[in-house]
């Protein structure tokens, strides 16, 4: 139990590891020196997650103040607090890397507020170890998704288990750990975006890491005033205040991916239970700038819903509570991510920065870049989080198949098996710019039992696999799959993403392709694509 507890300390997040406050080392990380949210809570966006239901599941739980002892800091507060399914008690169960975690999302304090800090927190403790396992947290992260109504966007991980835990003969980060087929199953009955701190390597927190329906994230600290380099700490065995590298152990098997996203996580001030600032590092703390950008676009969404219902769904056409699904959510944030940086003349996208792996090298240098069947890089996915670009991702709207499609846009769409969607894009694209596309689907998991629609202790779960999708850029008149500009077309990942220069002009189209049924016919997508229409 000891040792499970030292592995703890440096899984969630290596995520306790706290310096004196020094403010040289640190920047704003919801400001244009990170993820650019702030300028979302300012006229004329005023988007603040306000009416929007966020969850989070850690050992502990955030301090409530008012009602723990412990909790001196009135900044931020906290909607719900519970331990695993069930009521929370005063006082037990407080812990200060949780009460951070939440800051992120929720603080109000006007020095460091939070990405989200209108959304409401619902927030739970799985316990300690000798109190709970992977049953216990299935328990816990599917009580916080019924919380709010059963209307959840988005929960929180920034914790997890060790490998070595995991009660499988054998165990592999193969996806099937009891967890991490509760969360994809939860995922896609709850309709939840479940955020993961994205650690893995020996030692870490890997499960439930090996999850295809959730975000893993991965944490950048700053350089030359920005967050835009990838910390040694991830993927890393290393104990604190060492940088040994270890990349090949405790990963996913085969060739898929772990990290979605890049967030800010290194030098964060946050204030700790006492109401004290101190300086942060870690996963735990880039997990949550994910969850909060979540809740900033589902309140834009709910806005534009809601002017629907007022005025006409002529005037809104682009509009459905297809806003809100998960596999949306993921689709525009991967999309609108940043990796390299836009000259000024806005042909890589407007990107405002060039993200970094450990060793310095960028994403035209990654393994992405030139394989088809590696739609994200090992080390930062699809780049950083940016919630400034997100928005302007996700503010075009939904647009269909076959119809005129605008430079930017998303729709969530179905697929038979062997068939495809069309998307025409409705002007030429610009010689030399770039085109970013991101689809994401679910793998299918279901509970063993067809009878019950609850997971309860003792239940398990049956994984149907993951059909393949297959993404296509092609010229608009154009069928013949082998003449694509590009494709992504990973056998083995829940994400296509293709990101690459055009060098002709022309008028182009996007195609999903069902290239093979694993489980049922019919499959569910997203799709997100910014491209550069010509002058």
């Amino acid at each position: 139990m000891k040792k499970y507890w030292q592995r703890i300390a440096i899984g969630t997040a290596i995520a306790s590891v706290v310096t004196p406050c020094v403010a040289m080392l640190t920047a704003n990380s919801i400001g244009s020196a990170g993820i650019d949210a702030l300028k979302l809570h300012q006229a004329p966006y005023n988007l603040t997650g306000k009416k929007i239901a966020i969850g989070q599941v850690e050992v502990g739980r955030p301090g409530q103040f008012g009602w723990d002892k412990a909790a001196k800091d009135p900044k931020f507060k906290v909607e719900q607090i519970f331990y695993q399914n069930g009521v929370a008690k005063v006082n037990k169960n407080v812990e200060q890397h949780a009460t951070m975690v939440a800051s992120v999302m929720v603080s109000r304090d006007k020095r460091f507020p939070g990405v989200a800090p209108d959304a409401r927190l619902y927030a739970t403790a799985v316990g300690i170890p000798r109190e709970s396992g992977q049953p216990e947290e299935c328990l816990s992260i599917q009580h916080i998704a019924q919380q709010n109504g059963g209307d959840v966007r988005a929960i929180n991980l920034s914790f997890g288990e060790p490998l070595e835990r995991d009660p499988r003969p054998d165990a592999k980060l193969d996806g099937n750990a009891l967890f991490t087929q509760c969360l994809d199953w939860s995922a896609r009955v709850h309709n939840v975006s479940y955020i993961v701190a994205g650690n893995q390597g020996k030692g870490g927190i890997s499960i439930p890491t090996d999850n295809y329906n959730g975000i893993n994230v991965a944490y950048s600290t700053v350089r030359q005033g920005i967050y835009q380099k990838l910390d040694f700490a991830n993927l890393s065995e290393a104990p604190i205040g060492t940088a040994k590298i270890i990349e090949d152990l405790e990963v996913n098997v085969g060739n898929r991916r772990s990290i979605s996203l890049v967030a800010p996580g290194g030098n964060l001030q946050l204030y700790n239970l006492a109401g004290k600032t101190i300086v942060v590092n870690g996963t735990s703390f880039a997990a949550p700038h994910v969850t909060g950008t979540i809740a900033l676009l589902q309140e834009f969404g709910d806005r534009q819903l809601r002017s629907k219902r007022k005025m006409s769904a002529n005037l809104r056409p682009h509009w459905s509570t297809d806003t809100r699904r998960h596999e949306v959510m993921k689709a525009v944030l991967l999309n609108s991510a940043d990796k390299i940086q836009d000259a000024g003349d806005g042909l890589r996208l407007g990107m405002t920065r060039t993200i970094l792996a450990k060793n310095n090298r960028d994403w035209t240098e990654s393994a992405a870049e030139r394989n088809p069947q590696t739609p994200l890089d090992y080390q930062i996915g699809a780049g950083q989080l940016h919630a400034f670009r997100a928005y302007q991702q996700f503010s075009p709207g939904q647009h269909q198949p076959l119809l005129p499609a605008p430079p930017i846009g998303w729709d969530y769409r179905s697929v038979d098996a062997g068939g495809y969607r069309d998307y025409f894009l409705d002007r030429p694209l610009a010689a030399n710019s770039w085109v970013s596309i991101t689809l994401a689907w679910d793998r299918l998991v279901e509970l063993e039992d067809p009878q019950s629609k609850e997971y309860a202790l003792g239940k398990k779960f049956r994984d149907r696999g993951l059909n393949q999708l297959d993404l296509y850029l092609l010229p608009a008149n154009e069928n013949r799959l082998d003449r694509s500009l590009w494709s992504s077309t990973s056998p083995v990942d829940s994400v296509q993403h293709i990101f690459q220069q055009i060098r002709d002009p022309g008028k182009y189209k996007i195609r999903v392709h069902f290239r093979k049924a694993v489980n049922l016919p019919l499959q569910s997508y997203a799709i997100a694509w910014w491209t550069v229409p010509a002058k």
